[in-house]
C-alpha cells in the first residue's frame, strides 16, 4: 500500500523537529527535502493539533510535550515486561522451564522477554522479536481466544480465514481450559502451553512454557502446569495493571 503523503510528510517535520531543540522553516525544509510553502502549512496543522509550538519567528518552532502521549504504548510495553521478568524469574527458578512473553504489536504477537538463557531445559535460542504463530502458535491460539470479539475477527480476515468451526470450536476449547497448545501438522521435539494475560477486561499478553514432548504430555503439561501458569499471569497483571 502506498503511503498518504501528507502524514509521510508530518512525520518527517516531527522527525526533523524531534532531533533538535528547535527549527526554523527554512531549516527544517533543508532537511526534509519539502519545500517552504509545505512545511509552513504542515507546522500551522501541528501546532493547532498540539504537537508544536512557534518559539519566535527568529528561533522558529518547537515539539510540545503532547507528542509524548504518542509513546504510550511502548511505555507500557517496558513496564509489561518489567513487571513479569521477576515472576517469570522465578517460575524459571522453581521449576526449570524457560517461559516466554509475548504482547500484540502491529498485529503481530511478538516476543518481548524470556527466561531461556536462565533455563537449564531450554533447547532453543532466545529468540526475542520473534513472531509467534498466530493460527498455530500456543501464544497465538490463546491470544485469539481471550481477545475481543472485533479484535478476532480483524485478525482472522487479515489471515484469509472466514467461518472456520472448527477454529471456534477450538478457541471455545481454550476459553473454558484456560490455557492453549502449539498445534502444528507435523510435531516436533518441543511443545508450548500458553495462558493469558487479562486485565481491565482485555488481555494485555500471553506467557508460555515450552518443554519437551519427551518429558510430560499435553494433557500431564495442563493439568500440572495450567494452573501455574494461570496463577503467574494473574501476578504479572496486578503488577501491570
Amino acid at each position: 500500500m502506498t503511503a498518504i503523503e501528507p502524514i509521510r510528510r508530518s512525520f518527517a517535520i516531527l522527525e526533523a523537529l524531534s532531533r533538535r531543540p528547535h527549527g526554523t522553516i527554512a531549516t527544517l525544509a533543508e532537511e526534509t527535502g519539502l519545500p517552504r510553502p509545505t512545511v509552513a502549512r504542515l507546522l500551522k496543522t501541528l501546532t493547532e493539533l498540539g504537537y508544536a509550538t512557534q518559539v519566535s519567528r527568529h528561533i522558529g518552532y518547537r515539539l510540545t510535550d503532547r507528542v509524548l502521549g504518542l509513546a504510550q504504548g511502548i511505555r507500557f510495553i517496558d513496564h509489561f515486561v518489567d513487571a513479569a521478568a521477576p515472576h517469570m524469574q522465578r517460575f524459571t527458578r522453581k521449576y526449570g522451564w524457560p517461559l516466554y512473553l509475548a504482547a500484540m504489536s502491529h498485529r503481530a504477537l511478538i516476543i518481548r522477554y524470556s527466561t531461556a538463557a536462565e533455563s537449564p531445559m531450554a533447547f532453543e535460542p532466545l529468540a526475542l522479536r520473534r513472531h509467534s504463530p498466530i493460527l498455530s502458535g500456543a501464544v497465538g491460539r490463546v491470544w485469539l481466544a481471550f481477545c475481543s470479539d472485533e479484535e478476532r475477527r480483524t485478525t482472522l480476515r487479515d489471515l484469509g480465514v472466514r467461518n472456520d468451526q472448527r477454529l471456534a470450536a477450538a478457541l471455545a476449547d481454550i476459553r473454558r481450559e484456560g490455557h492453549a497448545f502449539a498445534v502444528t501438522s507435523r510435531p516436533g521435539r518441543l511443545q508450548g502451553i500458553a495462558v493469558p494475560i487479562l486485565g481491565d477486561d482485555r488481555i494485555l499478553g500471553c506467557v508460555s512454557m515450552r518443554f519437551t514432548r519427551s518429558a510430560m504430555s499435553d494433557a500431564e503439561a495442563g493439568a500440572r502446569f495450567g494452573p501455574l501458569l494461570t496463577a503467574l499471569a494473574r501476578a504479572i497483571a496486578g503488577d501491570t495493571t
